[in-house]
């Protein structure tokens, strides 16, 4: 319940005092691009329940994107990614939309982080019970240890390959070890170096 609480009102005076920086960056997006301002996708949530989960918009848009076809991993120096779009994803901006997923209660601020199905099915079945047992999260662990995943891919002569064979099992590690000891505390001391990361760059 206190981890409900924190969320919520975080997720509340998130919007309310960055909505003048939301503004900005949705009319950035939609000019410097033809296209929505935000990008859905389909992400397993908790329990396995799929949810849409939202970003601001960082790619040339498509309608195929959002098909199980579609290459679902983004590697540095992708053509695909538009001039704010690289900014966002740099700066982590991109996410800031979630904090409606986390008012709707399908993310909490902290908490593995969501995967598309098709990763999804990569779990190990004892893995993937604990792991779906918790709300995914906006940010973890994981997210700051693979802040600069994409260019870590794009070193790799299949970086889909790459990553189901080297850089999710580690995430996955990290995603179990959370679901079995996650505390208040400890997600108060991950939304600092979050911050501090961000901050940092």
């Amino acid at each position: 319940m206190l981890k409900r609480v924190l969320d919520v009102t975080v997720a509340l005076a998130g919007l309310a005092l960055l909505s003048p920086l939301l503004i900005v960056i949705a009319v950035a997006v939609r000019l410097d691009s033809p296209g929505p301002v935000l990008f859905r996708q389909q992400r397993v949530g908790l329990h396995g329940k799929p949810f849409c989960i939202l970003k601001f918009r960082s790619m040339r848009w498509q309608p195929v994107t959002d098909t199980p076809a579609a290459p679902a991993l983004t590697v540095a120096g992708d053509a695909r990614v538009t001039r704010i779009g690289r900014w966002l994803r740099a700066s982590k901006l991109d996410e800031l939309p979630q904090l409606i997923n986390v008012l709707r209660g399908e993310m909490s601020l902290v908490g593995p982080r969501p995967e598309v199905p098709r990763y999804v099915a990569h779990y190990p079945p004892d893995v993937r019970e604990r792991v779906l047992s918790v709300r995914p999260g906006i940010t973890d662990e994981a997210s700051i240890l693979f802040r600069n995943e994409g260019e870590i891919l794009s070193r790799a002569a299949d970086p889909e390959h790459a990553y189901l064979t080297e850089v999710l099992p580690r995430k996955l590690a990290i995603y179990d070890s959370y679901a079995r000891s996650h505390g208040f505390v400890g997600d108060l001391r991950i939304l600092a170096r979050t911050l501090l990361r961000v901050i940092g760059g």
